[in-house]
């Protein structure tokens, strides 16, 4: 819930906000995952272009996922969550 000029605002701000330099810079594990069914962000705008830009990372798509699948499919996001992070955490140890 919010005011409806900030939400717009915001929209806007991320929308039109060119992320690709900062993206080339991330140098840890990375997972990118996204929804197909996103009908706010799309996939192909978003995740599929950011997981070839970050170096390294790994991209999770969840078939007819939407948007607030963190919330709606919370179960099978956290435990990818959990899986890639004990995957990652001996590699990030020893570095």
């Amino acid at each position: 819930m919010g005011e409806f000029k900030a939400g717009y605002d915001c929209i806007k701000a991320f929308s039109e906000t060119d992320f690709t330099e900062d993206l080339k810079k991330i140098d840890v594990p990375t997972l990118v995952m996204h929804g197909d069914d996103d009908q706010i962000v799309p996939i192909g705008a978003s995740a599929m272009l950011s997981s070839k830009i970050v170096p390294g990372a790994q991209l999770k798509v969840y078939p007819g996922f939407p948007h607030g699948m963190c919330t709606t499919h919370h179960e099978v996001v956290n435990a990818d969550l959990l899986e890639f992070f004990r995957a990652e955490a001996p590699k990030a140890t020893s570095a």
